[in-house]
């Protein structure tokens, strides 16, 4: 058994091997090729063909699983058409002992799957970022008109503080600051304006700050409509300002990156900062339990690929059983991403999202691959059922 299932191996190896660079070559192409407006005097298409290479892990980690379907696909069609799978199955291997094979040759995709999900993807997507900070000057993850929006709570007074910035820079550099600070009554107690500045070390520190502070009996003195003895606010100037911070520049890279783009470590950093913050945490924690999901994704394929690669060729080709699992595929995407959107309408909880699409389409497969075992069986009973109820009609 060990030598067939290297033999299996060997060969589904390859063909998705195969699949994965045509596929990852034919978007990475489209991608390029819609990119080509970007191109000008400070954009060159080195730096294009840069950012193409930066997202070529993105792309390989998405298109992995139908790139395992329509691989192992190939490779189980093919050994069919050379009967090598009636060899094996003549040999007393059952239809159920093969997928378990198959299942071990998943476990190296996984492992594999799992390292680029955590280092790679993570990493390039980062670099990504930055270099679109670098050479184009934006980057558009998370971003509103008004810039991007952070909500914490303030280390000096227990209240409530909200920035505001414009725009992000490598390395965790910041311009066009806004800086909203409340005390616990939920009051406006000061109000920043900077330049520039730049995180690290649970620190933010201002550069060029217009600081206007605001009187706690500003509010008593313009409810009488009359004009206060004294200003109600204080406006000064400052050179430099320091503030302690829960911030850091992978939290300001986690909003800028899709959630789905972090590693899980990531993710479990900035899902404690924001229910820390009060804030809204859905969108992070079903990302969580898709990405937790994913490598059970990977052996749904290959139980998808299972029954299409046994099919005798005599049921038809090759081209069609390819036809047929990138249909499945398709539709498992699209069944994949309809629950997401459900889930978040209708506040599933965040397991159910991502697993019970897989776990619907397992039982499916595993369902055609047993009729498929034992069809001797069913057409043997749908003939007695026949001769029983002739007599009786």
């Amino acid at each position: 058994m060990r030598t067939a299932r290297r033999y299996l191996a060997r060969e589904i190896y390859r063909s998705c091997a195969v699949v994965l660079v045509a596929l990852v070559g034919l978007f990475t192409f489209f991608a390029l090729i819609d990119d080509l407006d970007s191109v000008s005097a400070n954009f060159s298409l080195l730096n294009l063909f840069y950012l193409q290479a930066l997202a070529i892990p993105t792309r390989l980690y998405d298109l992995l699983p139908i790139g395992l379907l329509i691989g192992a696909i190939l490779a189980l069609a093919g050994l069919a058409q050379r009967n090598e799978l009636v060899i094996l199955r003549v040999s007393g291997v059952s239809g159920l002992k093969l997928l378990t094979m198959l299942w071990a040759i998943t476990i190296p995709l996984v492992i594999g799957a799992f390292f680029l999900s955590e280092i790679v993807t993570p990493a390039a997507e980062i670099k990504s970022s930055e270099a679109n900070l670098v050479m184009l000057g934006r980057s558009d993850g998370g971003r509103l008109n008004s810039g991007y929006w952070f909500k914490e709570t303030s280390p000096d007074n227990g209240g409530t503080r909200i920035i505001n910035i414009k725009h992000l820079k490598a390395n965790g550099g910041v311009s066009g600051i806004v800086v909203y600070e409340f005390n616990k009554e939920h009051r406006l107690i000061r109000y920043s304006e900077a330049k520039a500045g730049r995180f690290g070390h649970s620190k933010l520190v201002l550069d060029q700050v217009t600081e206007n502070t605001i009187d706690d009996k500003a509010v008593s003195a313009l409810a009488g409509a009359k004009p206060p003895p004294s200003p109600v606010t204080k406006v000064d100037t400052l050179a430099r300002r320091v503030l302690s911070t829960t911030l850091t520049p992978d939290r300001l890279i986690a909003r800028i990156l899709t959630p789905e783009r972090m590693s899980i470590a990531d993710l479990l950093d900035y899902i404690g900062y924001l229910k820390a913050n009060n804030l809204q945490t859905e969108r992070q924690v079903v990302a969580l339990w898709r990405k937790v999901a994913y490598p059970f994704t990977l052996l749904v394929m290959m139980t998808i690929a299972a029954p299409i690669g046994f099919m005798q060729t005599r049921r038809g080709g090759v081209g069609s059983k390819v036809f047929i699992g990138i249909l499945l595929g398709v539709g498992f995407f699209m069944l994949n991403q309809l629950a997401l959107n459900l889930g978040m309408l209708s506040n599933w909880h965040p397991w159910v999202t991502a697993i019970v699409p897989n776990l619907a389409v397992l039982l499916l497969a595993l369902g055609a691959l047993l009729l498929m075992e034992n069809q001797h069986g069913v057409r043997i009973f749908r003939q007695k059922h026949r001769l029983r109820a002739e007599p009786a009609a």
